[in-house]
């Protein structure tokens, strides 16, 4: 059976019984423009607009819609989901050379480099530079023409998501790209403690050691998670000098000067001031639109010099906060399959903001485990089941980002977990959200129903 007005009223039917069984805000975003292709040997085509949403409805709510669509037609016996376009709408600005990529958002389509852990989707060719940037990115270009010569260490700091990790993760991939013989490493101070902790216990220190000043380049992130650790401070302060005094290149980043950094041993904060110290502010208002363009030219959208100039002006926060933003556009975008107006940008925009006012922490599960499609009660419980430590981690992460309320207090309201367990989930979402846009886009989402 092809494509009738009786499988348009079937799928009518069906939506109407999903909407009652599903949140709101998971009906709009998810069963939007979807539609029955066909019918066909008791087999229901479903045609979405891409394959995130394909994925999605099969990961989510697959066994949801085959069952209404069984409750409304006794024809139907499986259901197929594909990604399909129903061409009523034609104005969405894109580039033709792009045209493979339409049906797909800018999920992660990069991996992680496992012999360097660099990420390749940070290079120098998307880093934007501006007032705000430009002293620490004209010092890795310094470091990248001499590397081990100039400026070593080079120090990096500002405030979270300010770009840090992009440059530096840029400098090693571009000095790699220079200089193919060399051996260039990226970690966090936290993996580097890990993996020193590690090797403690299982009498494996000299190959820690050696593995480590085997690195012409070596880059680590966040340094400030060291403060209070003192034998991996002391492990990493021979390891400083071993490089050093072999003129290999360390870049560090951190949230803060060095000298602010507590619990840091002076001869560590000592060697970090023998090289260059640069901080990176928050972008201005220029930058601001230079980043919110490029980002979106990237995605084959273009927009009127006036929105650019309004995204601007109503997102004052850091880099991330921009992308998260600009991932909405793109996503709306092409889930509608067409431009975006102004109206509907203003609404995102004020969707997609930190909530201001508080919610308490049961209406945030809910709308957790609404989106994920489980049951509230098991973000508390004690499972470490797959489909639930995720949205576990999300809960923590809004309750610590978006409210400031204290490892402890989350940890209590989270079924009595330990304030540690809760600054490890918050951790590893602040990570994940670096490399895999899928989980930016799951963040946006859920902090658009904080209304």
């Amino acid at each position: 059976m092809s494509l009738t007005t009786n499988n348009k009223n079937i799928w009518e039917d069906a939506l109407s019984q999903i909407e009652q069984e599903v949140s709101k805000a998971n009906f709009n975003t998810w069963f939007k423009d979807t539609f029955i292709n066909k019918v066909n040997d008791g087999v229901a085509q479903i045609g979405v607009p891409n394959s995130f949403v394909r994925d999605w409805l099969n990961n989510k709510f697959y066994k949801t819609i085959l069952k209404n669509l069984r409750d409304v037609s006794d024809e139907i016996r499986s259901l197929e989901i594909v990604v399909s376009k129903n061409n009523t709408n034609k104005d969405i600005v894109v580039n033709k050379k792009d045209e493979k990529n339409n049906n797909e958002l800018p999920l992660a389509d990069f991996y992680i480099n496992k012999e360097d852990n660099l990420n390749p989707r940070y290079i120098f060719e998307t880093f934007v530079i501006g007032p705000f940037n430009e002293l620490a990115h004209a010092a890795t270009q310094a470091i990248i023409k001499q590397p081990g010569v100039v400026y070593n260490p080079l120090f990096i700091y500002g405030n979270t998501g300010h770009g840090k990790t992009h440059l530096i993760q840029a400098a090693g991939n571009q000095i790699k790209k220079i200089s193919q013989d060399k051996k260039v490493f990226y970690l966090t101070s936290e993996k580097f403690t890990v993996e020193y902790i590690n090797a403690v216990q299982q009498n494996k220190v000299g190959l820690f050691k050696d593995k480590y000043r085997k690195y012409d380049v070596l880059i680590m992130d966040d340094i400030q998670f060291l403060s209070g650790k003192e034998k991996t401070q002391e492990e990493l302060f021979h390891l400083f000098n071993t490089l050093y005094d072999n003129n290999k290149q360390i870049i560090f980043s951190s949230d803060q000067h060095p000298n602010f950094i507590p619990g840091l041993e002076d001869r560590l904060k000592s060697r970090f001031n023998q090289g260059m110290i640069v901080d990176i502010t928050q972008p201005d208002h220029e930058s601001r639109i230079a980043i919110i363009k490029t980002k979106l030219i990237k995605n084959s959208i273009e927009l009127n010099d006036d929105v650019y100039d309004f995204l601007a002006k109503s997102i004052e926060g850091n880099i991330r906060e921009l992308e998260g933003v600009v991932n909405s556009i793109v996503c709306q975008t092409q889930l509608k399959n067409r431009r975006l107006s102004i109206n509907e940008i203003k609404d995102l925009i004020k969707n997609t903001s930190k909530p201001k006012k508080m919610i308490s922490v049961n209406d945030l599960i809910k709308i957790v485990s609404d989106f994920f499609n489980i049951e509230p009660d098991s973000i508390k419980d004690k499972t470490r089941r797959k489909e639930v430590v995720r949205p576990r981690q999300i809960t923590m992460f809004i309750l610590r980002e978006d409210f400031n309320i204290s490892f402890p207090t989350i940890g209590e309201k989270m079924g009595g977990r330990d304030h540690t367990t809760v600054i490890h989930s918050c951790e590893k979402i602040k990570k994940d959200l670096k490399i895999d846009n899928s989980l930016t886009q799951q963040l946006s989402q859920i902090r658009s129903m904080l209304t």
